[in-house]
C-alpha cells in the first residue's frame, strides 16, 4: 500500500510539473505602444438633434497576456473625440472632448501561427472625459454643460498580428450618457495600429 501511495504521489508530481511546463510555454505577456484614429458620434433622444460622426485620434500603451489561442488585453489610451449635431432649423453644433479610455478585452485567435494571427475580441471600457468644448446654440448649451466625465461601455472587433505588429478594427458602444439632459451615448469605430516591444 505504501509503495502504491508513493507511486500515486510521484504520478501527481509529474503531472503537475508537466502542466506547469506547458503553461510556461504557452503563456506569455507582451507590452507595446499603439496609435490610430476614431470616428465618434453621440446618439440623442431629442427629436430636434441628429448626431453625426466626427474624426479624432488616439495613442497609448497596451499589454497582452497570451494563453494559447486565448488572450487578455488591456490598454490605456488618450482619445481626442469629435462629433457634430444637426438641429432643426438648420443650426449645427460641434462637440469635442478628450478622454482617457481603459479597455479590457478577451480574445480568441482563430488563425494562429508563429508569425501571423487573426483574432476576434470583446470586452468592456471605462472612459474619463475632460476638456469638453462645445460650439452650439445657447438654447442647447445648458444641457451639455451637464457633461458626465465618467462613462462605461462595451467594445468588440477583429484584429491581425504579424510578428510584433498588430492592427485592430473595433466598435465601442457607450452604456452611460455623456449628457443626461439629452441622453447622449457615444458610439465610435476605431482603427488602431500597434507594436509590441517585447
Amino acid at each position: 500500500m505504501k509503495q502504491q501511495f508513493l507511486a500515486f504521489c510521484s504520478l501527481l508530481l509529474c503531472m503537475t510539473c508537466s502542466m506547469e511546463t506547458q503553461a510556461q510555454q504557452t503563456t506569455a505577456i507582451h507590452f507595446g505602444i499603439k496609435g490610430g484614429t476614431n470616428f465618434t458620434k453621440t446618439s440623442t433622444e431629442s427629436s430636434s438633434l441628429e448626431g453625426k460622426y466626427g474624426f479624432g485620434y488616439q495613442a497609448g500603451v497596451m499589454a497582452r497576456l497570451d494563453i494559447g489561442s486565448l488572450y487578455v488585453q488591456g490598454e490605456t489610451l488618450f482619445n481626442k473625440r469629435k462629433t457634430s449635431y444637426e438641429a432643426n432649423g438648420g443650426n449645427s453644433a460641434k462637440l469635442t472632448w478628450n478622454a482617457i479610455d481603459i479597455p479590457v478585452v478577451i480574445g480568441y485567435k482563430f488563425i494562429k501561427t508563429d508569425d501571423f494571427n487573426v483574432r476576434a475580441f470583446a470586452g468592456g471600457v471605462y472612459s474619463y472625459a475632460f476638456n469638453n468644448k462645445l460650439s452650439i446654440p445657447e438654447s442647447l448649451q445648458e444641457g451639455f454643460n451637464k457633461f458626465d466625465k465618467s462613462n462605461i461601455g462595451v467594445t468588440g472587433g477583429i484584429g491581425l498580428d504579424y510578428k510584433n505588429f498588430t492592427i485592430d478594427l473595433r466598435y465601442e458602444h457607450g452604456l452611460s450618457n455623456i449628457s443626461k439632459e439629452f441622453k447622449s451615448k457615444p458610439h465610435s469605430f476605431s482603427l488602431g495600429i500597434g507594436y509590441f516591444l517585447f
